[in-house]
């Protein structure tokens, strides 16, 4: 009976769409291979030229064939959710026998439905609602091959004394999942007895490691989701809602398209739509809207305030989760924490806080050996702090936090224009990932504090218009370019008390202003401190600079009058060549004073030499003007003489 119903319903479900796909890519692949057999034949050696730019074309097309089916795969599921969704609300209107768990028949495969209740359901209850479907091996695991689906209000908490294996089906026929909407979904095992739960090929028996064909998953929409020691394995496949652990709220929708079906969520909020019904007076109509006097509401309206829907919190505590496609993805979430939890080998980012993250905590995290990036803030995340983690040989950054908003200007969605911000990272560590260290892209009162980071191509970099960014008490070594970059508008940066060895460029400062101050600089190769454009209020002080390059601080690209004052440079090797060093120093205001004081000297020189030429024969000094002085007038009685005539001389 079971092998019956995995084959009719289950694990083995063909997904809509999906089944084309396949046979649309078969005859796709057979099509090529003809092709691959023909060509050659035809056109001899000259074929075997194009052999890799031939195969660097399948495998491009191959990357589409299977993006277009995990992008249908992900469509069903959402499909499925919907119709699980909408008769889920209604029906326990229309009847009681709702009230109970039952099971749906979708397009998509066989959904165990939870109803709510006051006690949470266990490992017992599902082998006793879903005998067929959730079965118990002889080496003590469980193997579920149908989806469950946890309604409002709805509790499960899967634990075992003794520890508890979890395999969920997942094959190229099909693959289950578990969902909570609104409801309370506990994953808990302890310290000496942890909860493992993995993709499960039946066929093969051994974890699904192909995405390809869609992969089992866990997601929670609104309400609370706890995890403590337990290990998630090869989970999840394309989106982030379907990426293996997935935290969702409602308030902003993810899953596909929610219409407003006219549900009524939980008990309390039945019992009220049903006396409102029956206190109807005419002053309502079939549209749903009620007449009422103005003035004060007799009862406050609580319609926009179901915060256990619209927004999902949390915590993920010592845990280890390897190999999903997105480790850990959360939106539109409030109050979660992670801690002592590590992430690792995820085939896209390690720790995603998506959209719509405020008051949250990562403290004591790993994540490690990511496809992506370690952990991302992404666009309107706000107030996430992360402390004490480290973030290691990922394939993009350590860190991303992202404060842009959702629009520049009038949109489609009507996305508001204000930026994000208050996150930050403290204490923690960066190493030897493929990108940056820590990037901060645009927003406000983001911190970068007591960090250590090393390797990559740059250690800090701020940019995109980023405002009021603290980037104080970090060690960064062993980084390629820059180990600390403010670019691209960033305004009101303080970068002050850090510890930098080794890069191309110490600090780097472009079309922005920023504070450096009491920064160390060792063994820089090209730069000490580097501005470059318009660097208005940017201000360079108290810096200690050692290295070998061109100069230790560069300013001649740059313009808006910086203030560099009181750096010590004395252990900088200036490498630069005399021209270069001409180059330097030849500024138009410094060329005109150089003229001047040549000038100067100029005249002053001539002057001695003339000087020297009227020397008297005694070595003496000559007066410059004495061939211009006055005749001495003679003696009176010159003078007397000189005024008499002379008498005659007679002859004899």
């Amino acid at each position: 009976m079971t092998a019956r119903l995995m084959t009719r319903r289950s694990v083995t479900r063909r997904r809509p769409g999906a089944g084309r796909l396949r046979r649309a890519g078969a005859r796709a692949v057979g099509l090529l291979g003809a092709c691959a057999v023909a060509v050659p034949l035809l056109l001899g050696t000259s074929a075997t030229a194009h052999a890799d730019g031939k195969g660097a074309a399948d495998k491009q097309r191959a990357a589409s064939e299977d993006a277009e089916t995990q992008a249908a795969l992900v469509a069903d599921e959402d499909h499925r959710l919907n119709q699980v969704r909408a008769f889920t609300s209604v029906a326990p209107l229309q009847s009681t026998k709702w009230t109970v768990p039952y099971r749906l028949d979708t397009d998509n495969g066989y959904t165990l439905v939870l109803t709510e209740r006051r006690a949470p359901y266990t490992v017992a209850d599902l082998l006793r609602l879903a005998p067929q479907t959730f079965v118990r091996r002889k080496d003590g695991s469980y193997v579920l091959t149908e989806n469950i689906y946890l309604n409002v209000g709805a509790k499960l908490k899967l634990s075992n004394p003794g520890g508890l294996t979890l395999r969920m089906a997942s094959n190229r026929s099909g693959f289950v999942s578990i969902v909570s909407f609104g409801g309370e979904l506990s994953l808990q095992g302890t310290a000496q007895a942890p909860l493992t739960i993995t993709s499960w090929n039946p066929r093969a028996d051994k974890p699904d490691t192909d995405v390809r064909d869609g992969r089992a998953y866990i997601r929670t929409i609104g309400g609370q989701f706890r995890m403590t020691h337990t290990a998630l394995s090869n989970l999840g496949f394309w989106s982030g809602r379907t990426g293996g652990l997935s935290l969702t709220g409602t308030d902003r929708p993810n899953t596909g398209s929610l219409e407003d079906t006219g549900q009524v969520h939980g008990k309390a909020a039945r019992e009220r739509a049903q006396q409102d019904d029956a206190r109807d007076d005419g002053s309502s109509d079939s549209s749903g809207i009620t007449a009422m006097p103005s003035g004060a509401l007799t009862t406050p309206d609580a319609r926009f305030s179901t915060a256990g829907l619209s927004y999902v919190s949390g915590s993920i505590t010592h845990s280890t989760i390897t190999g999903n496609a997105f480790g850990i993805f959360i939106s539109s979430a409030t109050g979660i924490e992670i801690s002592d939890t590590t992430v690792r080998d995820s085939l896209e980012d390690g720790v995603v806080l998506h959209r719509f993250v405020s008051s949250s905590l990562v403290q004591r995290t790993v994540a490690k050996d990511n496809g992506g990036d370690g952990f991302i803030l992404s666009r309107a995340t706000q107030q996430v702090r992360i402390s004490g983690s480290t973030a290691q040989g990922n394939g993009g950054n350590g860190y991303t936090l992202s404060g842009k908003p959702l629009a520049d200007g009038p949109s489609a969605s009507g996305q508001a224009v204000d930026s994000y911000g208050s996150n930050s990272v403290a204490n923690s560590v960066a190493k030897d990932n493929g990108r940056y260290g820590v990037e901060v892209l645009g927003g406000f009162d983001v911190g970068v504090q007591n960090n250590r980071i090393e390797g990559g191509d740059m250690g800090i970099v701020a940019r995109l218009a980023a405002d009021k960014v603290s980037i104080t008490g970090n060690r960064l070594s062993g980084q390629d370019r820059q180990g600390i970059s403010v670019r691209d508008g960033v305004t009101g940066a303080t970068v002050t008390g850090n510890i930098i060895d080794g890069p191309e460029t110490g600090v780097y400062v472009r079309d922005s202003d920023a504070d450096i101050r009491g920064n160390t600089v060792q063994d820089a190769t090209s730069h000490g401190v580097s501005l470059v454009g318009a660097v208005d209020g940017t201000s360079v002080s108290f810096n200690v600079i050692g290295g070998v390059g061109p100069s230790a601080l560069d300013s001649s690209r740059s313009h808006g009058g910086a203030d560099i004052k009181e750096n010590q440079t004395f252990a900088w090797y200036d490498t630069s060549s005399f021209w270069v060093k001409v180059k330097h120093y030849a500024s138009p205001m410094t060329l005109l004073w150089t003229g001047i004081l040549l000038l100067i000297l100029f005249s002053a020189a001539m002057g001695r030499r003339r000087r020297r030429g009227r020397r008297g024969r005694d070595g003496g000094i000559v007066h410059p003007y004495s061939d211009k002085a006055p005749l001495p007038a003679p003696p009176a009685s010159e003078i007397a003489v000189a005024g008499r005539r002379p008498e005659p001389v007679m002859s004899e």
